[in-house]
């Protein structure tokens, strides 16, 4: 099988698709990621070919900012950032930038598949234009319906300067979806096309390891890492709590630059896999990786929301029982203190995340999605 990989320039976009390519370069198909050069590393790595696409999300953003008045998204209610920016940067200006990128790397390979994320809207589009079977890949929950419909209305002067007319949803329901989350976390169903699961996260190589006192994990990703202020609310609020907290900046950053207490050790970086079985919660941005990371480890989280996806995954959490989300105007030390202790007392929190980690558990493998893939992009060739 041939396939085609494709996201926008954002290391949590790009992130949830390694392991999907993992599992095809083991099955020995032909594998071509068109990615920007800046987040390329990830996949890389695996020894998939990557070809270039396009241009960064600042430039991107300073499209947008071009012409508006204001900074874009200034004032928006945390709920309506994906409203405002998907149509805009991902839909009208992102896809106009990728696309001639992504459709000469499909000329070249003449992929039977095209692997793109929710945001990077020229998948769909080559897909389309390459009778290959297009496969949106979730870094998230399913996108609210309504959302996607603002990105169809942006992408559709694409679509018809190709010669086409847009199938509803910008695009992304047309062949099959994979979706990452446990079912109970999903508010929307995907309307069309053929649904597959896949695991979001590793699962333990070892079991939970009780520690003396409860060990707490703080991290802020990668977009967000340079954010010490943050940080430093976060450890001045559990100063004095009974716990040991572990820190992690990035392997770019300078751990003596943060200002930690007593309790904290402060890491350019730790493996998940070697930390989670030692923690008892997480505290962290809101991020994917980490949201789905920490569950699947079935530990309770308080996410201080920092951009677009992270305030969904927070309210995602919170709406399952397992973890709390503060927003912008609840963040004081006095907050996440009563957050953070909230969530070590109250047993329903811990026992809802462990929930989640048995749903983790039993969705397919990346291996078993490769599989499906080739067997569903075999029948649609055979039509």
């Amino acid at each position: 099988m041939r396939v085609l990989v494709t996201s926008i320039p954002g290391a949590g976009h790009v992130l949830p698709l390694v392991p999907l390519v993992e599992a095809m370069l083991a099955a020995g198909d032909e594998v071509v990621a068109a990615l920007h050069p800046s987040v390329a590393a990830p996949i890389a790595s695996t020894g998939c070919r990557v070809v270039a696409t396009g241009h960064d999300e600042g430039a991107w953003f300073e499209r947008l900012r071009a012409r508006t008045r204001g900074g874009p998204g200034d004032g928006i209610r945390p709920e309506r950032i994906n409203h405002y920016f998907f149509p805009r940067v991902f839909a009208e200006i992102g896809a106009d930038d990728m696309i001639d990128d992504v459709l000469a790397a499909a000329r070249e390979l003449d992929p039977d598949v095209v692997v793109f994320e929710t945001y990077a809207l020229a998948g769909p589009l080559v897909a389309e234009l390459t009778g290959a079977l297009g496969v949106q890949h979730c870094v998230g929950p399913v996108m609210d319906p309504g959302i996607l419909e603002l990105g169809d209305d942006a992408v559709s002067p694409l679509w018809r300067r190709h010669g086409r007319s847009t199938p509803g949803f910008a695009g992304v329901y047309a062949g099959a979806t994979v979706t990452i989350c446990p079912p109970t976390l999903e508010a929307f169903e995907v309307p069309s096309g053929r649904h597959l699961q896949v695991r979001p996260a590793p699962l333990p190589t070892r079991p939970h390891e009780a520690t003396s006192r409860p060990l707490l994990y703080v991290t802020l990703g990668t977009f967000f890492a340079g954010n010490l202020e943050v940080f430093e609310e976060i450890l001045d609020a559990v100063a004095d709590l009974p716990v040991d907290v572990v820190v992690t900046l990035g392997r770019d950053a300078d751990p003596s630059a943060l200002r930690a207490p007593g309790n904290t050790v402060v890491e350019q970086f730790v493996p998940q896999g070697e930390l989670l079985p030692r923690c008892a919660a997480v505290i962290h941005h809101g991020g994917g990786g980490t949201t789905f990371g920490a569950l699947a480890h079935g530990l309770p989280q308080v996410v201080l929301a920092q951009g677009a996806d992270n305030y969904v995954n927070a309210a995602m959490l919170a709406s399952a029982g397992a973890g709390i989300g503060l927003d912008e105007g609840s963040r004081t030390a006095r907050d996440v203190r009563a957050a953070v202790s909230e969530l070590l007392e109250d047993p329903a929190y811990a026992a809802a995340a462990r929930g989640l980690a048995q749903q983790i558990a039993a969705m397919p493998s990346p291996g078993d999605v490769a599989s499906s893939l080739r067997e569903l992009a075999a029948s649609t060739s055979a039509r």
